[in-house]
């Protein structure tokens, strides 16, 4: 049967990280013979950004890393798994201690699910809970080599190695299937795992027993959990608004023509369906209305405050049929109309769309 266990709060690796990650890709790289340069080469990521712990990066800049490390380093040395290891639950800052303050490992599991895009993994992570098994698949059809082999190791090396800081020395996957082809030397995936992956799967595949999930953690805290998972929720819900898909709808809707642009339109600018763009949308706690609405009302009140459009000029720039409509949308913002708002505040700077 399947379990209680939620879907990850995101289908798709697209979301921003903190910094920390390609840090600790970069001071790895520099041990393995690479100049810092190289390592972030193509990221637009200097020194000075990974100086900074408030920084944040793209997932594409953090893949740009990713990929130099991957193209640099001998794949037959299994680059990707040594750097897996290094990811230890601290590394995920206040995210990595709500899961060590969680009272079992499912419920660790479910936080890691319920916050991935809190994560650097770029697999997705789908599991299933039998009665026999819990089946986490690592999903990286979305990644491009040279890329794709060496995140996969990362991201596997790093969630068993986070498993067994939550739960350590009891923790053992019962089964590994891995995509890639049976490499010449299996012995690091060996250590990584515990036991032989099975090579040449249609899916990268790591089961354990479900037994594990009701297992109490030995740093369970619920007073610290609960403070944790609050800064975590404050935290996500800040950068699901003002980062990747979000703001890029946000902005295409701020500089197209809105009697013109729909859904469909700016779906096609971002490269990806419409259906895409409203999942995605909807992941993030948003929909492609209330952004069209967000910008609607900052443009409003900037043509407003100028003086120079009528409210009917200020209607049809924005993509309203009549008047009326604009009237009736702009006292639900604002709570007055907009002839009184441009009486009212003249004078005042204009604001812009909400981040």
């Amino acid at each position: 049967m399947t379990g209680s266990i939620p879907a990850a709060a995101v289908s798709h690796h697209d979301f921003p990280r903190s910094v920390a990650s390609v840090t600790l890709m970069s001071r790895f790289a520099c041990d393995h013979g690479l100049a810092l340069e190289q390592a972030l080469d193509g990221s637009g990521l200097t020194a000075a950004h990974l100086a900074d712990p408030h920084a944040h990066v793209s997932a594409a800049q953090e893949l740009a890393v990713a990929t130099n490390l991957a193209t640099a380093l001998t794949e037959e040395n299994h680059p990707g798994l040594d750097l897996g290891r290094r990811y230890r639950t601290t590394t995920f800052g206040i995210f990595g201690f709500a899961c060590l303050a969680s009272p079992t490992l499912g419920e660790a599991l479910s936080f890691f699910l319920r916050y991935f895009d809190l994560t650097f993994a770029f697999c997705v992570p789908r599991v299933e809970l039998s009665e026999t098994e819990v089946i986490v698949r690592l999903d990286d059809s979305a990644l491009a080599t040279p890329a794709r082999q060496f995140l996969f190791d990362r991201d596997a090396a790093a969630i068993l190695t986070v498993s067994e800081d939550l739960f350590p020395g009891q923790f053992s996957p019962a089964r590994v299937e891995i995509r890639r082809p049976r490499p010449a030397s299996t012995t690091a995936y060996e250590e990584v795992f515990h036991q032989l992956p099975i090579f040449d799967q249609p899916e990268n595949i790591v089961a354990f027993d479900p037994h594990l999930l009701t297992q109490p953690l030995p740093r369970a805290d619920p007073r610290t959990l609960a403070q944790c998972e609050e800064q975590c929720r404050q935290l996500v819900t800040a950068r699901r608004h003002r980062h990747g898909i979000t703001a890029q709808v946000r902005d295409l809707l701020t500089h197209v023509d809105l009697n013109a642009a729909g859904p469909d339109e700016v779906a096609r600018a971002l490269h990806i369906s419409t259906r895409t763009m409203r999942r995605r949308l909807g992941e993030a706690g948003t929909s492609y209305q209330v952004l069209r609405d967000e910008v609607r009302e900052a443009l409003a009140e900037q043509m407003l405050r100028t003086g120079a459009l009528s409210v009917h000029d200020v209607a049809i720039r924005l993509g309203y049929a009549e008047s009326a409509s604009f009237i009736h949308a702009f006292k639900r913002w604002k709570g007055v109309t907009p002839r009184h708002f441009q009486v009212t505040f003249p004078t005042a700077s204009a604001t812009t769309p909400r981040s």
